[in-house]
């Protein structure tokens, strides 16, 4: 099996994000998906959907980790979440503060039974295993909060789907919510909604997380590619059901059989994806 891979960003804002901006996020996916590309071809699909959301979770670009939104009592709460295809296993923490990469939370979260934590008990379990304090705010989310801003230019989540050799599927999200929400806001991406996958698909998402959850998104696109339809149409399908109210949201996914698709209700998600060669949004 040739191993493949993508990932996503989040959402390209029009009204926020600049040509340089733009070019900048272009760059840093091309450089991301290439690192990661690279780390698959000598570990497992799960390995690598961590490794690649932690890079991008480092990057101040993207809506996760370091850059979070700051909600609206002027704190940063991120979730992040982890799925094994082969093991079913999933793990994730919600509303973690404080921490650096919570993706690497949820990784250690796999070897529990209670695999999914929230709150104070998610910083606290990071603690009680040697994750040390870390601030992920930056100057221009702090000036964001301040103006009182409804959209930034780090509008979304970030993702990464894997199929490796052995043909095994994983996927990783971790967002830092959509900012100035109400403090204890669940978003999709640490639900079987926006990240799910097994052994015939798997998907992450992007968008807004209460329409995300109301189409329970990634679950179903992966029950219709487990049903027989393809990754393309599962996701197309899917997607259409958003229209009736107007739902907001992108998914990048990966079949068993290799097949690798992306699509989005509103233009644009941004992403990257190397399968046999390099492709970026444009």
């Amino acid at each position: 099996m040739q191993p493949k891979i993508i990932i996503h960003g989040g959402f390209f804002s029009e009204s926020a994000d600049t040509e340089e901006i733009r070019i900048a996020k272009r760059n840093a996916l091309i450089n991301i998906v290439t690192e990661a590309h690279e780390y698959l071809q000598n570990n497992s699909a799960l390995k690598t959907v961590i490794y690649a959301v932690s890079l991008l979770e480092d990057c101040e670009l993207f809506n996760a980790g370091l850059g979070s939104q700051i909600q609206s009592d002027g704190k940063i709460r991120m979730s992040a979440a982890i799925m094994d295809g082969f093991s079913k296993k999933f793990s994730g923490v919600i509303n973690i503060e404080e921490i650096k990469n919570p993706v690497f939370v949820a990784e250690k979260l796999m070897d529990y039974e209670d695999s999914v934590l929230s709150g104070a008990e998610a910083q606290s379990f990071a603690r009680q295993h040697g994750f040390q304090y870390y601030n992920p705010e930056t100057e221009s989310r702090r000036r964001s909060y301040i103006e009182k801003l409804s959209e930034s230019s780090r509008v979304g989540t970030v993702g990464c789907v894997a199929l490796d050799a052995e043909g095994k599927l994983a996927v990783a999200t971790s967002t830092g919510g959509k900012g100035f929400e109400v403090p204890g806001r669940v978003s999709d991406s640490a639900t079987v909604a926006g990240n799910f996958g097994n052994d015939f698909a798997a998907i992450s998402c992007t968008g807004v997380g209460e329409d995300i959850v109301s189409a329970a998104l990634a679950a179903k696109i992966v029950t219709r590619v487990t049903d027989g339809l393809s990754l393309k149409d599962a996701c197309d399908r899917s997607m259409n059901e958003l229209k009736p109210y107007d739902g907001f949201a992108g998914v990048i996914g990966i079949s068993a059989d290799g097949e690798v698709y992306h699509t989005d209700s509103h233009p644009f998600m941004v992403w990257a994806s190397y399968a046999g060669t390099l492709e970026v949004f444009s």
